[in-house]
């Protein structure tokens, strides 16, 4: 390689007329306008317009000529200024272009399997098949830029308040109360496994315990779970504790960190102190405990109206303690037939048995299930809908309270998606609070723990533990955005003794809290100070960030929604050697 660059493709402007400069990149496109060649030159930082002129020295024009798409060059030229009438504002370099006086090709490269431009239709597969060159497309590089951004600013922020920046294992001990492990097994000890962290939760803890009040780490954690747009077997968390907090210490220097962020990367100042809501509220008034809180659509509790209702099956949900919820929507009064019946149906394909509707109009009702309401239905409706002239109102019940607000959690999801009422260019951040510390799991007809084992109970809720434990509150906060969760965290338990407690609630046993979290419990009996923390999902950030539609536009290498890389080929089948190396026989699943 000559001729080295002395500039890149997006820096050059009227400032270096007349210079002398060489640019290295791809050939981004060409166009031969009347015997004057021009190509657009590429790197990551921008496309510089190179001109070749057919009275240059030499073979110069003619090489020019068997330039295509995406070879590798160097050129050498003076910059100019275009003429008046080409110049390009769109671009950075849209004032200059450079006369090329030499070339130099540094590789060519065989038709593309698919167009770079970013506005080309092509499937997630093809470009994940060919992901280096899918990450030459500009908006693929800006969202990985975005990405090394959001890490420095992460890295400085909590650097600047004394947090130290500690790396944990990656190869640890199964302790499955979660997702599932990813096992590694082990040759040098067959038949034992390690597993790859979930998160570093138990390090991070210990840490406290061994005297590192302020603690963070940019770490990749793994999950061997069914996967959507926003999952992947292996993501990347901001993982933060602290000692001697409450949950108002952590919340001060997370809103702060968010504002940081906001002004850095969108130019945007945020509001704080950042609202709080109970996840009661959040779960009656959205149907979520993450409510996309863009767009003011509360449900209404219609559930003491019809007690006793001619109309069967609503008075023997509210009769038995269930929940009948409804969406009041003014811009879906003209929803037709087509339109409510697929709403059904997307309703029953989340387990629901469907929705009623029917329509008010000023100081009546009509169509739908509007012929069964009686008289003093009808007055009370009118006085819960009051606001609303004229709406269709959308209904769902079930016998589940908890079933029932997350079906209209969708269903306002999906109504404001369908009739545009969500403000893309809004940004509303929220706190979710008091959770429930235990929810039931039927199959293992046990409680389990709605985040972690280690979650503190409320103060006050610790004899629920053994009594009530449905009833026990958590220590825990969600913090929302957009009906985003882009972290969970919560003050954790500090002292053997209530751990213990904890783990009785969820009916693991002595030995088997001594076999999965011995270490844990040891070391709470040496002098653990109090302590919290919080993680954020670091790939949902980016994606937020940079305005994506999916983390898998803000990681380099993604997998596929399942679970393949596709680039290289994984997962893929080993040799006997090192099955045997480490004492495994696959099974032939085909028998």
């Amino acid at each position: 390689m000559n001729l080295k660059r002395t500039h890149t493709c997006g820096e050059l402007s009227s400032k270096h007329l007349n210079q002398s400069v060489i640019l290295n990149g791809w050939v981004d496109d060409w166009r031969d306008l009347g015997g004057v060649l021009f190509i657009g030159l590429r790197d990551r930082y921008g496309v510089t317009q190179i001109v070749f002129e057919p009275e240059s020295k030499g073979d110069l024009y003619q090489n020019a000529k068997k330039l295509r798409s995406e070879f590798v060059i160097a050129v050498k030229g003076l910059v100019r200024r275009r003429p008046s009438d080409a110049i390009n504002p769109e671009m950075k370099t849209g004032d200059i272009e450079i006369v090329c006086s030499e070339l130099e090709l540094l590789n060519i490269s065989k038709p593309l399997p698919f167009e770079l431009k970013d506005y080309a239709e092509k499937s997630e597969e093809l470009r994940l098949k060919y992901r280096y060159l899918d990450l030459r497309r500009g908006i693929l590089q800006n969202n990985l830029i975005m990405r090394h951004k959001l890490a420095q600013l992460t890295r400085e922020y909590f650097s600047d308040l004394n947090f130290v920046e500690i790396e944990t294992p990656v190869l640890t001990k199964s302790t499955p109360e979660g997702a599932r492990d990813f096992l590694v097994p082990s040759r040098m000890y067959p038949g034992k496994f390690y597993a790859m962290p979930q998160s570093p939760q138990t390090y991070k803890q210990i840490l406290m315990i061994s005297g590192f009040d302020r603690y963070f780490q940019i770490v990749k954690c793994y999950r061997d779970e069914d996967l959507r747009k926003d999952r992947q077997p292996e993501f990347t968390q901001v993982d933060i504790e602290m000692s001697f907090v409450d949950e108002e210490d952590v919340f001060q220097v997370m809103e702060k960190y968010m504002a940081r962020l906001f002004e850095n990367l969108l130019n945007i100042v945020i509001n704080t102190p950042i609202p709080r809501m109970s996840y009661d509220q959040a779960m009656e008034n959205y149907g979520s405990d993450k409510p996309d809180l863009r767009y003011d659509l509360k449900i209404q509790n219609l559930t003491e109206i019809f007690k006793d209702s001619a109309f069967n099956i609503f008075s023997k949900i509210s009769q038995e303690n269930g929940f009948i919820g409804a969406l009041v929507l003014p811009e879906a009064r003209d929803y037709s037939r087509k339109q409510i019946d697929l709403l059904n149906e997307y309703i029953k394909s989340l387990g629901g048995a469907g929705i009623a509707t029917f329509i008010k109009n000023d100081q009546k009702f009509d169509g739908g299930i509007s012929k069964f309401f009686n008289e003093d239905e009808k007055s009370r409706l009118l006085s819960q809908f009051k606001s609303s002239k004229q709406a269709m109102i959308f209904v769902i019940a079930d016998s589940s309270i908890e079933k029932a607000q997350i079906l209209l959690g969708y269903l306002r999801q999906k109504l404001a998606e369908d009739l545009d009422l969500i403000d893309k260019n809004v940004n509303v951040l929220s706190w979710t609070v008091d959770f429930p510390l235990l929810e039931f799991d039927p199959e293992e007809q046990r409680f389990i723990a709605r985040h972690h084992p280690f979650t503190s109970p409320k103060l006050t809720d610790l004899d629920l533990l053994q009594n009530k434990p449905e009833l026990a509150r958590a220590r825990a906060y969600d913090l929302i955005w957009n009906g985003n969760e882009i972290a969970g965290g919560s003050i954790r338990i500090h002292q053997r003794e209530v751990q213990e407690r904890m783990f009785q609630a969820l009916n693991i046993s002595s030995a088997e809290a001594r076999e999965k979290f011995g270490f844990l419990l040891d070391a709470l009996e040496y002098g653990a100070p109090p302590h919290g923390g919080i993680a954020f999902g670091f790939d949902r950030m980016a994606m937020l960030f940079a305005k994506a539609d999916s983390i898998r536009d803000v990681i380099a290498f993604p997998k596929t929604s399942s679970a393949l890389a596709l680039m290289e080929n994984a997962p893929t089948p080993v040799s006997e050697k090192q099955l045997r190396e480490l004492g495994l026989k696959i099974k032939d699943h085909s028998k």
